[in-house]
């Protein structure tokens, strides 16, 4: 058996240490929401209205973040398994609508309100950055790297 100074990566493992980096693209992610929705309520909404800014500003976010995880997914040297890249999706997405659902108690929001923003048969696009979330890991760490 060869020694290797890279220890080999099972398809079942977990190491949590690989988490560190995603957990930092998470934050700037959030930074990046913020400013949309910052640009959304000031600049985009009194323009062209509540529903197409809201439908306007997802897709910007969506974009920026398929941008972020693409860029470091591309360019990390961590390899990742398939299970850890799943399990990232998992935590950006948790990380994401937990953040949701507490600044939306902060500032008074009844939790139904916030629910109302996943009724896609009302109209909500707003499941899609949840959605990208989940799925951006394993696009780019695994599907796309291929």
């Amino acid at each position: 058996m060869p020694l290797s100074s890279t220890p080999a990566v099972s398809a079942q493992s977990v190491r949590p240490a690989v988490f560190v980096g995603p957990l930092g693209v998470w934050v700037l992610m959030a930074v990046l929401a913020v400013a949309n929705g910052v640009f959304r309520e000031t600049v985009i909404i009194p323009r062209i209205g509540e529903y197409p800014g809201h439908v306007l500003s997802t897709l910007v976010l969506v974009t920026a973040i398929l941008a972020v995880a693409g860029a470091y997914f591309t360019t990390t040297g961590t390899t990742y398994t398939d299970t850890e890249l799943l399990l990232v999706g998992v935590g950006w997405t948790l990380l994401t609508v937990g953040f949701e659902f507490l600044v939306g108690a902060a500032e008074g929001t009844p939790v139904s309100v916030t629910l109302g923003q996943y009724d896609v048969f009302a109209g909500q696009v707003w499941i899609l950055v949840p959605l990208t979330l989940l799925v951006a890991p394993y696009l780019f760490g695994s599907v796309l790297a291929k």
